[in-house]
């Protein structure tokens, strides 16, 4: 059963990767900000079937290719949100203090308009999330915004780092505990709950990995252990398979769940809020986690009454590699003002302001390969403002995802909601012959026992 669903996801993600439209765009004569090769004055940036081929001068578009006259703006990458709850149709599964088998990818809306309206703020990737109801939630979504596309599926950003949502504190403890009567009920509840699970899930792997060496010896009579897609989730976090991005406030708990984190040997994990973050800041940096962090909210519930607008700037001094999120439908358009308070309040250098909402979230994410600054190689997707993006006059004129416009303030009608035809007929084919003997060739190992 196992291999077969493999099989399947493998077929969709081909599927998926064929479906997702690139384009070719020349931006000329712009202000480049590169973010991690400084800043290039009137150099154009070439982007050919939605990958960055050429940034440099004097620069000619191919044929049938957009070309933007960007003389007095700036170009930079396109804005990254590491906290994101768009596009979703549901956000919690609270049904249970551990729901690891569940996926917010399974329902993506991409008729949501906030998609649009966050592209108006020069954002083109978001980690859509699983809420904060859980101690250890769903699995998360990291989504290119292709607004536009109506079929949910061109949406994924494919390839990227399985992702999971955990929570610390008032949330949990007071769904669950104070909602339900069961455990957590205080924050030791919450350690008591990841520490159980992560134990249930060794011994799950453990067992495995057992059945696996034995079954093919003479005389072994063993059954396989029955399947459980939570464990089997569970499972994947400890093989470094699944980075975890954890709903946090308290210094305390931030600590306990490094701690924790040691005692299981999983070391890819994210805080999201990090509001005391700054009082950890070494430790932080030493266990290699990253922090995602607000730029100036705080005092709106008790567990969260200290923070400072310094913290994004304390932890990037300490090393840790921080971004600034929104973790709102509307902060999302103006995280561009957000890095700029942190920059005003913390003294970064521009390129460490934008830092915060580009190459940052970017490795918090996995992705910093692909996206989070203008690179050759990497994939198409840019923000173009009038006035510095972190001056209070920035203004995003031009969102480009994948060497395609999907915003044009200029150009644009008032009205961007998406309305589906019912008239419209869908190809409900799964695959043609020649993609599933391609896909077929591609998964012969999973027969194997290798």
């Amino acid at each position: 059963m196992k291999k077969i669903n493999i099989i399947i996801a493998l077929l969709l993600t081909i599927t998926i990767t064929m479906a997702q439209e690139k384009g070719s765009v020349l931006i000329k004569n712009g202000t480049v900000l590169t973010v991690t090769n400084g800043t290039l004055d009137n150099t154009d940036v070439l982007i050919r079937d939605g990958k960055i081929s050429k940034i440099g001068q004097g620069l000619s578009a191919p044929n049938g290719a957009k070309t933007i006259d960007a003389n007095g703006m700036y170009v930079m990458p396109g804005i990254i949100d590491a906290h994101s709850h768009l596009a979703l149709d549901a956000v919690n599964e609270a049904t249970n203090p551990v729901t690891a088998e569940v996926w917010v990818g399974d329902a993506l809306d991409p008729l949501d308009v906030g998609i649009y309206q966050a592209l108006a703020g020069g954002v083109t990737t978001a980690h859509s999330m699983h809420g904060s109801a859980n101690a250890i939630g769903g699995q998360c979504e990291t989504v290119k915004f292709r607004y536009g596309e109506i079929d949910p599926d061109n949406m994924r950003m494919n390839g990227a780092p399985r992702t999971i949502k955990f929570a610390l504190g008032e949330n949990p403890t007071r769904v669950h505990g104070g909602g339900n009567g069961i455990l957590p009920r205080t924050r030791m509840g919450v350690e008591h709950v990841i520490r159980s699970s992560f134990q249930q899930a060794k011994e799950y792997m453990e067992a495995w990995n057992d059945h696996n060496s034995n079954k093919s010896k003479k005389g072994y009579k063993g059954k396989a252990p029955t399947y459980d897609l939570r464990l089997e989730t569970l499972a994947d976090i400890l093989k470094g398979n699944i980075i975890i991005h954890c709903h946090s406030y308290r210094a305390d708990e931030i600590y306990m769940l490094m701690q924790v984190c040691k005692d299981f040997g999983v070391d890819k994990l994210v805080f999201q809020h990090v509001n005391e973050g700054f009082k950890v800041a070494p430790e932080l940096a030493k266990f290699g986690a990253g922090a995602s962090v607000f730029a100036d909210w705080w005092a709106y519930k008790f567990e969260v009454y200290y923070s400072t607008a310094y913290n994004a700037a304390i932890l990037t001094k300490n090393g840790v590699t921080t971004s600034i999120n929104s973790d709102s439908g509307e902060l999302i358009r103006h995280l561009y003002h957000e890095a700029a308070k942190s920059q005003k309040y913390g003294g970064l250098t521009d390129d460490e302001a934008l830092s915060l909402i580009t190459i940052n979230p970017a490795k918090q994410l996995g992705i910093d390969s692909r996206v989070g600054s203008l690179e050759e190689g990497k994939e198409g997707d840019v923000a173009i403002f009038k006035n510095h993006p972190l001056s209070i006059y920035a203004v995003p004129m031009v969102t480009i995802v994948d060497g395609i416009v999907r915003f044009d303030r200029e150009n644009d009608p008032a009205d961007m909601r998406l309305y589906p035809d019912p008239e419209e007929k869908i190809d409900v084919t799964f695959w043609e012959a020649e993609d599933h003997d391609r896909c077929m060739a591609n998964t012969e190992f999973l027969f194997t026992d290798k």
